[in-house]
C-alpha cells in the first residue's frame, strides 16, 4: 500500500523481520524487540535530507484513528546534557499529527500544517526508542486536533502534547 505525502515523498507499507539491534547513523546500535510494519520512505535521498530522515522517525502505524511512529534516543536528538531534546520531541509529536491529518483530507487541493503544539516533558531519556502514538481529538473541516503521548520501551511516559494542525487550500500555502 502506497501513501503520498508532500514534496513528491511516497510511503510504501513494508514489513520487517525482527532484529536484536539496529545500527544508527551515528554509529551507535539500538535494540528493536518488535515486528513491526514500517512505512518508509520511498525516495531515501529525500528522506535524510529531512527532519524525519534526520531525527530516524519512522511511522509504523498509520489509521484514521491512530498513528504511531518511533524516534531513536541519538546524538541527533539529544540536548547538551545527554537527555532527548524536549523539540526533538515536539518535533515528533507534530509529524505524527501532521501525517494523520494529511492522511484523511483531498490531497489533491488540501495541505496540513501545524499550527499551535504544546508539550510537557515528564521524564528524560538518554538511549533507546521513544514511541509517539497520536490519537484525534477532534476531525473539522479546517482544522484537526491531536493527543501525542511519547512513550519509551516500557510504556512509561516520557512526553506528552496537543496539537492544532490547520487545513489549508494548496494555492493559499505561501512559503
Amino acid at each position: 500500500m502506497r501513501f503520498v505525502f508532500p514534496f513528491g515523498i511516497m510511503v510504501e507499507r513494508r514489513t520487517y523481520k525482527p532484529v536484536a539491534t539496529r545500527q544508527l547513523d551515528h554509529g551507535e546500535t539500538t535494540s528493536v524487540e518488535h515486528n513491526h510494519e514500517r512505512l518508509m520512505l520511498e525516495d531515501q535521498e529525500q528522506y535524510r535530507n529531512s527532519m524525519f530522515g534526520a531525527l530516524g522517525m519512522q511511522i509504523t502505524e498509520l489509521t484514521a484513528d491512530r498513528v504511531v511512529a518511533t524516534m531513536p534516543v541519538s546524538a541527533a536528538t539529544r540536548q547538551y546534557f545527554g537527555v532527548l531534546h524536549g523539540g526533538a520531541s515536539v518535533a515528533l509529536a507534530e509529524t505524527v499529527a501532521s501525517v494523520g491529518t494529511y492522511h484523511q483530507i483531498d490531497k489533491e487541493t488540501k495541505v496540513a500544517v501545524g499550527l499551535e503544539i504544546n508539550a510537557n516533558h515528564i521524564r528524560g531519556k538518554r538511549d533507546g526508542i521513544v514511541t509517539a502514538t497520536a490519537t484525534p481529538l477532534h476531525k473539522g473541516r479546517t482544522t484537526m486536533v491531536w493527543d501525542i503521548k511519547i512513550t519509551d520501551e516500557d510504556e512509561r511516559l516520557i512526553c506528552i502534547s496537543r496539537c492544532t494542525v490547520a487545513i489549508v487550500p494548496k494555492d493559499k500555502l505561501r512559503g
